[in-house]
């Protein structure tokens, strides 16, 4: 009973912080502050997630919650490396190219458009 509590309330948790990275990767008005707002919030939803499914599994299956709990750890852990590769490849594109911080996330979609209309 006390677990099943305790899962729900990571599981809500980690909700809640999804909806706010996403609040914030659509409210928010220049690639920085949209980057900080999904990598933040996305990586500790994720992770109170993960923990949730940990406590969950090795409530339920003491024996062979062990290698579910590594495993789980371990899509967390890609999740962290490949959203800190994916925020510094698109801010370096946008200092690169001396995009103006406000008009960042425009400027990629230009550069795109640009790309298609070359002969």
């Amino acid at each position: 009973m006390i677990v099943d509590v305790l899962v729900i309330a990571l599981l809500v948790a980690g909700t809640a912080f999804f909806v706010a990275g996403t609040v914030g990767l659509l409210r928010f008005p220049d690639l920085p502050t949209r980057l900080h707002a999904v990598a933040k919030a996305d990586n500790l939803g994720l992770g109170l997630i993960v923990i949730a499914l940990i406590v969950d599994e090795i409530a339920r299956e003491a024996a062979s919650g062990t290698g579910i709990a590594l495993k789980l750890l371990l899509v967390w852990a890609l999740a962290l490396v490949g959203t800190a590769a994916n925020s510094h490849l698109l801010a370096g594109h946008a200092r690169v190219h001396d995009t103006d911080p406000e008009r960042a996330a425009d400027a990629t979609d230009a550069a795109d458009v640009r790309k298609d209309e070359a002969p």
